[in-house]
């Protein structure tokens, strides 16, 4: 094992509730370990120290004559600098439209979109579903295929944008999967893609807090066109997100959200609407979220990029060497330990003949580790993974359709923060190391309406009592 970065070991330090005990079944308390982060990041003190601030001046923005809404104004805009910068974006070319998550930005580029009838998105099988339901409601959609190891089948890739060429106009792909952690070439697939005349968005929900995120400039044939990303993955879950592209395409066609902050004028005839990124930031915008984002942002800078993904590789080799040692432990996606640098730290598996959701409940109430069970919001890309056939999934359907969600096919994925360390792992390995050999205590039931396991007569309502509004 090598010697972490000083500055990995004093990054701990620098998250809030890093150290919080919780219960455990046998009615002991022990530090919670968050191996969840994939799906959402605790904050950074940075974040929560320059919220509290803010708080004392917040104001409305934009418009305001008041001291406050003066500074929140600028506190507003400064925060779109920071974010434009930290992602490579050209200030002259490019914008930021804040959203709510990656979900809403790709929503609203999807209705923005100017899509004509025979018009075609290319993407991929392996996107989460907010980078592949959206387009489908606006035009037809190309899936490329997905290898067994769950990398992208570039050969597909290229075989359907040549053979489409003329119908693309867009190419929608995730930069990190939240499932296998697998980065597609993205910059690559801009190349293709500008090369096809087509335009490339890229969903950064997963790559923005591990990888340095670079658009590059708009006259390079790999410039990314739009990029998406979310702050609750970045440290700093205040109900923020963004929608990078250009100005020019945001100043074209109608906002899809209308009202106020959207327009110049307006009389009873007539509405002439504002430029970017104002256009489509309708109502009052979530200044605190934005500040939050950019505070992350600019401390994520400070510690540096490449030492995270250095720390991050170093510590997904570590994982992989022990899960993959492991009888009745499968490791699905890349389980090569010196390929650790190629993909970001999310690392799905199962336990071979104990259901992914009773492993997960075990892992919670006896270990007090958080990971996340199911198909993480990905179904194609793990039915692709486990292999399901047509027959299975019809089966799966039916018990679906009448609220039974018990025994579904899925995975465990446990996923690293830059603050996450060797001991968290160990702290993972033992507890499956228990389940494997059925050294657990207490008896689970399903609830079949959401095919989570419970502890026989657990109540719960009763995390009321250590935290409550």
């Amino acid at each position: 094992m090598a010697i972490i970065d000083t500055k990995i070991m004093d990054l701990r330090s620098e998250i809030v509730g890093v150290d919080q005990l919780v219960p455990l079944l046998d009615g002991s308390q022990d530090t919670y370990v968050n191996l969840d982060n994939a799906a959402s990041t605790p904050p950074f003190k940075i974040v929560q120290e320059k919220v509290d601030e803010v708080f004392k001046w917040y104001s409305s923005v934009h418009r305001g004559a008041g001291f406050k809404s003066l500074l929140s104004t600028q506190l507003f805009e400064e925060a779109r600098e920071i974010v434009l910068d930290f992602v490579g974006a050209d200030e002259d070319h490019d914008v930021i439209i804040f959203s709510r998550n990656t979900s809403e930005a790709l929503n609203l580029l999807a209705k923005r979109f100017p899509f004509q009838p025979g018009d075609m998105v290319l993407t991929t099988g392996m996107e989460h579903h907010s980078n592949d339901l959206p387009w489908r409601a606006r035009a037809e959609v190309l899936h490329a295929g997905i290898l067994p190891d769950g990398s992208l089948d570039m050969q597909d890739f290229q075989d359907k944008l040549e053979k489409n060429a003329k119908n693309i106009r867009l190419v929608a792909v995730t930069g990190a999967s939240n499932v296998s952690g697998y980065m597609p070439p993205i910059y690559d697939i801009a190349e293709m893609a500008h090369k096809h005349g087509a335009v490339v968005s890229v969903d950064c929900a997963q790559l923005l807090p591990h990888r340095k995120v670079d658009m590059l400039p708009p006259d390079s044939p790999r410039h990314l066109d739009f990029i998406q990303f979310a702050a609750h993955k970045v440290y700093a879950p205040l109900g923020s997100g963004g929608l990078v592209g250009p100005r020019d395409f945001f100043n074209r066609g109608e906002p899809d959200y209308r009202g106020g902050g959207t327009v110049e004028i307006v009389t009873l005839d007539e509405v002439m609407w504002t430029s970017s990124p104002e256009k489509d930031e309708a109502g009052s915008p979530n200044v605190i979220g934005a500040v939050a984002l950019a505070a992350s942002l600019k401390f994520l800078s400070q510690v540096g990029m490449d030492t995270i993904a250095a720390h991050e590789a170093e510590l997904t080799s570590y994982t992989l060497e022990k899960l993959t040692s492991m009888s009745g432990i499968k490791v699905f996606g890349s389980t090569d330990p010196s390929r650790a640098q190629d993909r970001v730290g999310a690392i799905p598996f199962h336990v071979e003949g104990v259901q992914h959701g009773l492993v997960a409940a075990i892992l919670g109430f006896e270990g007090g580790i958080g990971v996340r069970d199911g198909c993480f919001c990905a179904h194609p890309y793990i039915l692709r993974l486990l292999n399901i056939s047509d027959v299975e999934y019809a089966q799966f359907h039916e018990r679906v359709k009448h609220r039974n969600r018990a025994d579904l096919p899925g995975l465990i994925r446990m996923s690293f923060g830059c603050y996450s360390n060797f001991a968290d792992v160990d702290r993972l390995v033992n507890m499956l190391e228990c389940i494997i050999s059925g050294n657990f205590n207490g008896h689970y039931e399903v609830h079949k309406p959401s095919g989570s396991y419970f502890p026989n007569g657990y109540d719960p309502t009763s995390v009321r009592k250590h935290f409550s509004i």
